[in-house]
């Protein structure tokens, strides 16, 4: 073995993860080329920081770990699963961008609650109760209105499901 494979140890502090985390890329395939020492030590090739690099921001784009042990395997067959990436992270992006409505309409909704909790607070008498949280009960309005929202913006209805234990 040559002096130029690295240890566990330095690939982790090299590619920002830990031991653990490379063990469990060698478990389910993420990360081939792992050899071991006479002394049963695991050691990498010097390819395996990027390799690592590669699989940490393919998972902030929105790979699962499967999706990635699919993909790279047909890689590694020879095969081209250049247009499944693709529409992978075009799919994740559509998703992210539904999600990142979905906050805005949060956002505005949580303003709304706040200026309507400032009035209650405006209008109740120091030492009383506001009851401010009782007031998220009876926020019909503001849930026709996230529902309205959503329609315009082509997204389903948001439904609340409720555990049997807390069911009327």
């Amino acid at each position: 073995m040559t002096e130029a494979w690295i240890g566990p140890r330095v690939l982790a502090h090299a590619s920002g993860v830990s031991t653990d985390t490379l063990r469990h890329y060698e478990r389910i395939g993420l990360l081939p080329g792992t050899t071991r020492t006479r002394a049963g030590y695991r050691r990498y090739p010097p390819s395996a920081v990027e390799r690592v690099r590669m699989i940490q921001r393919a998972l902030m784009v929105g790979f699962s770990l499967k999706d990635l042990a699919s993909v790279l395997g047909q890689r590694e067959r020879g095969l081209v699963p250049c247009r499944h990436v693709r529409a992978l992270v075009g799919e994740r992006l559509d998703a992210l961008e539904a999600r990142v409505l979905e906050l805005g309409m949060l956002r505005d909704e949580m303003r709304t609650l706040l200026r309507e909790w400032d009035q209650r607070l405006a209008e109740t008498p120091a030492g009383q109760r506001a009851r401010l949280l009782d007031m998220l009960a009876s926020t019909s309005a503001l849930h026709e209105r996230a529902d309205r929202a959503s329609s315009r913006a082509g997204l389903p209805k948001k439904s609340v499901r409720v555990p049997r234990r807390y069911a009327p």
